[in-house]
């Protein structure tokens, strides 16, 4: 495996585990503010940061097995996706206060589509 495509998916592990974990736990600021001003279901929120714990465990297992770091990628780039659309149907991309914080969705989804790429060609 190449030492890019290693560091990629260390780092994609490690910030999905960090996004994931208190989402999955209900625990901490985000998740009450999913459930609270965003009115999403607590089993929402539960269910996208055990996605995003599971894209974390993907991911470190792809080190030694990299189809399955491919697959965890990409997954992961699929629930950013999804998290883009939930910031562009809730306007927080037109707003300036809520812009930054939503951004970090696309940015995440990029840096997975480039994780999985470079999982790939490292193959």
């Amino acid at each position: 495996m190449d030492i890019a495509a290693a560091v990629l998916s260390v780092v994609l592990a490690l910030v999905s585990l960090g996004a994931g974990a208190p989402k999955a736990l209900l625990k901490g600021d985000v998740p009450a503010k999913l459930q609270s001003e965003m009115g999403l279901g607590a089993g929402l929120v539960r269910f996208v940061g055990l996605a995003e714990v599971a894209a974390a465990g993907g991911l470190a297992v792809g080190l030694f097995w990299p189809p399955l770091g491919i697959a965890a990628a990409i997954g992961f780039a699929l629930v950013m996706v999804g998290a883009v659309a939930f910031h562009a149907r809730a306007g927080d991309y037109a707003n300036p206060e809520t812009r930054g914080s939503a951004m970090v969705s696309v940015v995440l989804t990029l840096f997975a589509a480039a994780t999985a790429a470079t999982l790939i060609m490292s193959m």
